[in-house]
């Protein structure tokens, strides 16, 4: 079967399952420019050789997910299926190598456009790149500090019953839980304000480097977060935002969509010849 090539652009931020242990949920772009999303990955158990970043092209067998209706869900053929990193796109000439992928197709900024697309049964689209018309704002709310003790539990047990596993699975800890969601609120081409939150894993890699750097002081922290994404790429970038669906919201929830990744090169500026 010939493998599949894909450009990572999207990596959410790790959750615990109760049947796939810790998962991320990764998408990107075929050759094409379309669409394809990755689930399940226990990324954090592939050998460092096969832990992709961001913009790179990685080689993968992958087979229809058929747990998930969306069109553009797919798996690894197996638990252990082999990662092969390809290529990595940088960001010379303002991102023109990776412009020329995440452009390839529609580029949507009617909010209302894409939900109506996403009910659509004939089309069911559940990632899109998004330009917003204006970012408003960027809100910080404070959630649950610690997973589902049921879960974490149940991967307790799961771990010790596992006759299979590799001698230092105990030492796998869970990632830690962000005690914290931030979201943009935005308006689109018409006017219509959303507020969407933000579920890339680098926003919550950012939270615990300020957190870091500030010494627990978790004030601090969150106000570098919003300097990022709302001072930085919202006021001064090209921000485009990754949007995808939930399975479980998509066809039930008045907007299915979260942002699962941004795109911020610089803003061109295009200078007179006269």
């Amino acid at each position: 079967m010939a493998k599949t090539k894909v450009l990572i652009t999207v990596k959410t931020y790790p959750a615990i399952s109760s049947k796939y242990d810790e998962l991320v949920c990764t998408a990107g772009f075929l050759e094409d420019g379309s669409w394809i999303r990755i689930y399940p990955i226990q990324f954090r158990k592939k050998s460092f050789e096969e832990q992709y970043k961001k913009y790179d092209w990685i080689e993968i067998d992958l087979v229809k997910n058929t747990s998930d209706f969306r069109k553009e869900s797919f798996r690894p053929v197996s638990y252990d299926t082999e990662i092969k990193i390809l290529d990595h796109l940088d960001t010379r000439s303002n991102w023109l190598l990776r412009k020329e992928i995440v452009f390839k197709n529609k580029i949507y900024a009617d909010i209302e456009e894409l939900i109506a697309e996403a009910k659509n049964r004939e089309i069911m689209t559940s990632l899109a790149v998004f330009k917003p018309t204006e970012i408003v704002d960027f809100t910080i709310e404070q959630v649950e500090r610690e997973w589902d003790k049921t879960k974490l539990e149940k991967l307790k047990q799961d771990r010790s019953s596992n006759l299979f596993a590799q001698e230092d699975e105990d030492l796998f800890e869970v990632v830690r839980k962000l005690p914290y969601k931030f979201s943009y609120v935005l308006r689109d081409c018409n006017g219509k304000q959303s507020k969407m939150m933000i579920e890339d894993w680098e926003i919550g890699q950012l939270y615990w480097n300020c957190l870091s750097r500030h010494e627990g002081n978790e004030e601090k922290a969150v106000e570098d977060v919003k300097k990022k994404y709302f001072d930085d790429f919202a006021k001064t970038k090209d921000l485009h935002l990754f949007l995808g669906t939930s399975q479980i919201h998509h066809l039930t929830g008045k907007n299915p969509f979260m942002i699962i990744g941004t795109f911020h090169p610089k803003i061109e500026t295009q200078t007179s010849l006269f």
